[in-house]
């Protein structure tokens, strides 16, 4: 069946005005469409969609029973189980729109995140105005604001979803298929303080690879474990794990607890650095919690604020990334810069300390008792060029391993 029909989703029990209307708005444009009711407030209601709630829940492991308990909280998770499973079955989607508040979003956003990369997905949402990464994740999940609530329609509301509409058609119309890469696959992390030894080492490499750099903010590395847990990188160069300084100190680019296991068995070439682990993340200064108030800090742009790492905390970072590093099951190097692990490490900048970069390397190395993990110490800077150098040595030579 070929993949020609836009899904209309959400709950038609108090969204049903405004779902028709997106309906007729894409039916206009020539496409098929298919209306999937997503309501939870009563078993076996036929609101009038092509799909009725019933028909989704169903798709619950529990069955429709496990969908509709009576309990909102409980409905709409399982209903948000139920319509991913759902989603998935349809061989014939094109793209898909869903739209509702808090409740609604988080209803329909796991589903759409399941969907593969490429495929139109659009949510018009009071929520998106907002912190949207719950919503999105690691998708690309196109967010629009509702401007007024989502409560029967209005000039200004039918604009809105009139935009998210023909946007999801113009999509749906000029679909681009990329060509397959026929170069090994490279996946990068890299934050601002680290973009010189980045991209030199991406010059070195290509074109002989291909490289994919992530932003390290968080959703970045989630991105980036994400590839590489579907098969989709060929090798990591994780240069940049500043990640862990905000996970572990409660900043506000974390990746989380996951980071730096999906590489832990894949079988491709790993190579990982400490690139801005100096460094955590926080908004404007007025956002800091008041426990650091005393650190070193350095506005990197009004909405953007960095705080060193102390020595106690780069000894817990040591530990850390050592411990993740100790379940690999490939030889992997992890090299380290003697002279600074950013561009603010550096001698004469604003968060250069050797002592506490000495104490993340010794904590690492006392962690690390996995033989598969390779420690390179170089007298160099990140951002100095033989150190980029010395990255493309080891990645090839490992990648040349791999291979025989």
């Amino acid at each position: 069946m070929s993949k020609n029909t836009a899904y209309i989703v959400g709950t038609y029990d108090t969204k049903k005005e405004e779902l028709l209307f997106v309906q007729n708005l894409i039916a206009k444009q020539g496409l098929k469409t298919v209306t999937v009711d997503l309501s939870t407030s009563e078993h076996n209601i036929d609101n009038g969609a092509d799909i009725s709630a019933n028909d989704v829940a169903e798709y619950h492991v529990g069955g429709s029973e496990a969908v509709f308990t009576g309990d909102r909280g409980t409905s709409v998770a399982a209903m948000a189980d139920a319509f991913k499973a759902f989603l998935a079955d349809q061989s014939d989607l094109a793209g898909v729109i869903g739209f509702g508040g808090s409740g609604g979003t988080s209803l329909i956003s796991p589903a759409f995140q399941a969907l593969k990369l490429g495929v139109p997905k659009v949510i018009v949402s009071t929520m998106a105005s907002g912190n949207i990464a719950p919503y999105v994740g690691t998708s690309d999940i196109a967010m629009v604001y509702s401007i007024t609530d989502i409560s029967g329609l209005n000039p200004i509301l039918e604009q809105v979803l009139s935009n998210a509409a023909h946007a999801l058609c113009g999509m749906i119309e000029n679909h681009y298929v990329p060509k397959a890469s026929t170069q090994p696959v490279i996946g990068m992390t890299m934050f601002g303080v680290t973009t010189t030894c980045v991209e030199a080492v991406k010059a070195e490499l290509e074109p002989a690879h291909q490289c994919l750099v992530f932003h390290a903010t968080g959703t970045g590395g989630q991105t980036l474990e994400k590839l590489v847990a579907n098969k989709m990188l060929s090798g990591v160069i994780d240069i940049t794990t500043t990640e862990v300084a905000d996970h572990l100190m409660g900043g506000i680019l974390s990746a989380g607890e996951g980071r730096l296991d999906a590489p832990h068995d894949a079988g491709i070439p790993y190579i990982a650095s400490c690139g801005a682990i100096d460094m955590v993340n926080f908004g404007a200064k007025a956002t800091i919690p008041e426990k650091y108030s005393d650190r070193l800090f350095y506005e990197h742009n009004p909405q953007v604020t960095l705080m060193r790492t102390t020595l106690e905390e780069n000894i817990k970072m040591g530990k850390w990334i050592g411990e993740k590093l100790n379940k690999f099951t490939c030889p992997s190097y992890f090299l380290i810069p003697l002279k600074g692990f950013s561009a603010l490490d550096a001698e004469g900048q604003a968060f250069y300390d050797p002592d506490a970069d000495e104490a993340f390397i010794s904590s690492l190395e006392k962690t690390i008792t996995n033989k598969n993990i390779s420690i390179i110490k170089l007298p160099y800077h990140i951002n100095d060029k033989e150190f980029s150098t010395a990255i493309v040595e080891f990645y090839n030579k490992l990648n040349a391993e791999n291979r025989s």
